[in-house]
């Protein structure tokens, strides 16, 4: 499936009817009009809770205490994940006060909210200027009548309501397995523009490999009081290296919807891929008699082109689409995730060899697709249509509004190639969900709106088979090894799939482990696991209760289990060349509300990252198959105890890129072993040794060419038997002035590690201090299942503690943490 000249130019003009937030594109430049421009990051006191806008907002220091917070701020970052209660769903408050000076005769004062859950509303003083509906698309308000309304313009006074409270007709679904966060999560700006300014700003590129490139660029005007006069625009374009390709001066009478400011050639343009992600630039300044104001963005020039059953081409050359995902969400900031985490975590995933993501399932910041355009990362961005048949008109018309805002906002970004039209929209007990006939005609109603908006991207959808015919790129449910079947199935799957649809990809597949947790020997529930019967995840699958057996539900949820699940299916991968691509699911672990019972209550962990950005083991398996730069890791460098009888050997796993690697056992060499992708598990690179009682150490080195790395790890290796729990001992690991590390571990009757359990303990702390907890990881919840027979959690305190672990029907632990001061 190949896009058109005709196709770009016919989809640029059919935006002039599309009505859309202020200035939606043209702000997607963090530089453009930061002259007046001023984020709101200080000031701001929250409350939690509802209260009457007409007179409570600013008058109730009798009857609530309010918090000093700062943006983005996210009213569940604390309970997401708390393992007793569910997060809180309902009202929480902002306010602060403003001084407006806007320097443009005339001018406008906005403000811009880059993201608000789920539902929102504006006020200035004691009215309400703005409201709006969805958590993850950016909407502007217009607050200069209201403010000028205002007494003192130096303090006036702004607050903003912010509702996750539970609504059948707004998108995502309470049913979705992901926390529906609230509060003022991403970024709040208060801007200045003149009375006639750029509401939005376009590129559309048409290129062909070897060919020139066409470049259109369109824009609409924010001028909402009559206007007469012309405007002056002049418009630049810098190529990657910084040098300006083409320039134009022209001069307009002022427009209504999106028109065609300029269209031009690239003679020899510089293709963006992920290899090479060469970003253009593209600068509007727009000048009236109210003032000049500017608007500028970056774009790619790029090809994309699906083969039916076949692979996908980027600028005209087969690209496997080598994929994960991502929630927005992290370990003590939930949906306010900070700038340098998230930059953090997009240079893992690059890392990691990724070069596609899907953003699920949700529009997602700016900066996620700034950081995939200057990566070269590919993108499968979606509206929240999650779990849930048609509601209402309302939700339908709600769903088509975010569709709209989401590709205008974000088309610009030459990392995008789907728009994701939802996802799962065959849950059983949905609402609505019985009357496929109306969620196919909606699926239709989407992907034409799509196509109709953006006719330079294909649209996609992830399970559900009774409309697969509808979206461009389909992708039904695989899940072999994890939610049914045997992961040796998933060849078969995935050639299954690919003659049931022209344009297949395989989203979300993997296995769920709890970090720390490592098996010496095969998860015994392979054995009972039934093949022959389907590789998807149907009904209610997901439970830890009911069904046929299944690793999900009676695995041992290990790293180990789960490197083996990532291992064979990158190889099975990697060896078809038919393939478009997949999406391992998931990146990060993450929050959900369906999930109270897994060793994290209320954490998905399927994550080759936990919620704190810190690699599983899992990691390194996907570096061997898709990174470039050599690399070499020996197998459970958190892993501080391995076990079992005296000379038994045990296999020592290594994952690594390179020709050949030799291990050493306590300093004395084991054997040098050559890489073979076609041996299972680890290519070949793994060896059966017997380990001393005691201290261990392994020391791989990898060579590739003239390349040479090196890992090092140490253990203890216990050849003690264990026999049943009978109690909990509680130790300090590391200690600070403020802070402590504690570990529980589970001992037998005569003191031995038992180091299988998988008891879930319950931390607790008297004293002046309180545990780190809350953070969705195994070291930071005050409730969690042992990962080989212990369990971590800091603390902090101002004086003498206790500290007390406890597991039914064991014996407690405690420990007692003296003043250091």
């Amino acid at each position: 499936m190949t896009i058109t000249r005709r196709s770009f130019l016919a989809g640029a003009a059919c935006l002039g009817v599309i009505k859309t937030p202020l200035l939606a594109s043209a702000l997607q430049d963090s530089h453009s009009q930061q002259a007046t421009a001023q984020r709101l990051t200080d000031g701001w006191e929250f409350y939690r809770g509802p209260l009457d806008p007409k007179f409570q907002v600013w008058h109730s220091e009798e009857l609530v205490t309010w918090q000093k917070v700062t943006l983005p701020h996210c009213f569940n970052a604390y309970d997401g994940c708390d393992p007793d209660t569910p997060a809180y769903r309902g009202q929480g408050w902002y306010r602060r006060k403003l001084a407006i000076d806007n320097p443009y005769p005339q001018g406008r004062t906005l403000l811009h909210i880059e993201g608000a859950g789920q539902s929102s509303a504006v006020y200035i003083g004691m009215e309400r200027v703005g409201e709006h509906v969805g958590g993850y698309d950016e909407f502007m308000v217009d607050i200069t009548d209201a403010c000028g309304r205002q007494k003192d313009s130096k303090a006036v006074q702004l607050a903003i309501l912010c509702d996750n409270g539970r609504d059948l007709d707004r998108m995502p679904s309470d049913l979705s397995d992901f926390t529906l966060y609230g509060g003022l999560y991403r970024n709040v700006s208060l801007l200045y523009v003149p009375a006639v300014s750029l509401e939005a700003v376009h590129t559309a590129v048409a290129f062909e490999p070897g060919k020139a490139a066409h470049v259109a660029v369109t824009a609409r005007l924010y001028a909402p009081q009559p206007i007469s006069g012309t405007v002056d625009i002049k418009l630049a374009i810098v190529d990657p290296a910084g040098k300006t390709v083409h320039q134009q001066s022209l001069q307009r009478t002022p427009w209504n919807g999106e028109t065609e400011l300029a269209s031009f050639e690239l003679s020899s343009p510089q293709p963006w891929s992920p290899s090479t992600p060469r970003l253009y630039r593209c600068d509007v300044t727009l000048q009236s008699a109210s003032g000049t104001t500017s608007a500028g963005h970056r774009f790619g020039v790029r090809h994309t082109r699906f083969e039916e059953h076949g692979p996908f081409y980027l600028n005209g050359e087969r690209l496997l689409l080598r994929g994960t995902q991502r929630h927005e969400d992290h370990a003590g900031y939930a949906a306010a995730t900070p700038e340098p985490a998230l930059r953090k975590e997009f240079e893992l995933i690059k890392g990691m060899g990724a070069n596609f993501i899907r953003l699920a399932h949700y529009q997602q910041s700016r900066l996620v697709l700034d950081l995939c355009d200057e990566l070269g990362i590919l993108v499968w961005e979606e509206v929240p249509w999650c779990r849930s048949g048609i509601t209402s008109p309302l939700f339908r018309q709600r769903g088509l509004d975010l569709m709209r805002i989401m590709i205008d906002q974000h088309r610009n970004h030459p990392s995008v190639l789907l728009w994701g039209l939802g996802n799962e929209d065959d849950w059983p007990s949905e609402p609505g969900g019985e009357d496929h006939a109306q969620i196919r005609a909606y699926m239709t109603e989407l992907r034409d709106l799509a196509h109709k908006q953006d006719p330079s991207r294909l649209t996609s959808f992830r399970r559900c088979d009774f409309a697969k015919d509808i979206p461009d790129v389909y992708s039904p449910s695989i899940w072999a090894g994890w939610y049914s079947g045997s992961y040796v199935e998933y060849r078969e799957a995935l050639e299954k799939a690919r003659t049931a649809t022209p344009f297949f990809f395989h989203a979300e597949w993997g296995a769920d482990s709890h970090a720390g947790r490592h098996a010496e020997d095969p998860d015994p529930m392979l054995a009972h696991i039934l093949t022959g019967r389907g590789t998807a995840e149907k009904g209610f699958d997901y439970k830890l209760t009911g069904g046929a057996p299944r690793m999900s539900r009676d695995g041992e949820w290990s790293e180990t289990y789960a490197c083996d699940l990532f291992d064979w299916y990158l190889q099975t991968q990697e060896s078809l060349p038919w393939l478009t691509g997949t999406a391992q699911w998931v990146f990060k672990d993450f929050t959900t509300p369906l999930r109270v019972d897994n060793p994290v209550p209320r954490v998905n962990q399927k994550g080759v990252i936990t919620r704190d950005l810190t690699p599983k083991e899992g990691y390194y398996v996907f570096q061997s198959y898709w990174t470039k730069e050599p690399m070499v890791r020996i197998y459970g460098h958190n892993w501080p105890v391995r076990w079992g009888k005296a000379g038994q050997q045990r296999m020592v796993r290594i994952y690594s890129n390179c020709t050949e690697v030799e291990l050493w056992l306590n300093g004395k060499s084991v054997g040098v072993k050559k890489r073979a992708p076609e041996d299972f598990p680890c290519s070949g690179l793994r060896w059966d040794l017997a380990f001393r009682e005691g201290e261990n150490e392994l020391r791989a080195v990898a060579k590739s060419n003239s390349s040479t790395v090196s890992d090092t790890v140490h253990f203890q290796y216990q050849i003690a038997a264990w026999s049943k729990p009978a109690k909990l001992a509680l130790r300090t690991v590391q200690s600070g002035p403020d802070r402590v590390t504690i570990e529980a571990r589970m001992l037998d009757a005569t003191g031995v590690s038992c180091l299988d359990s998988r008891a879930v303990v319950r931390f607790s702390l008297a004293g002046n201090g309180a545990l780190i907890d809350n953070l969705g990881t195994p070291n930071g919840s005050r409730v969690v299942q042992l990962y080989n027979g212990r369990a971590e959690i800091s603390l902090r305190r101002t004086g003498p503690v206790v500290a007390s672990v406890h597991a039914e029907g064991i014996e407690p632990a405690f420990l007692t943490l003296e003043n250091t001061h």
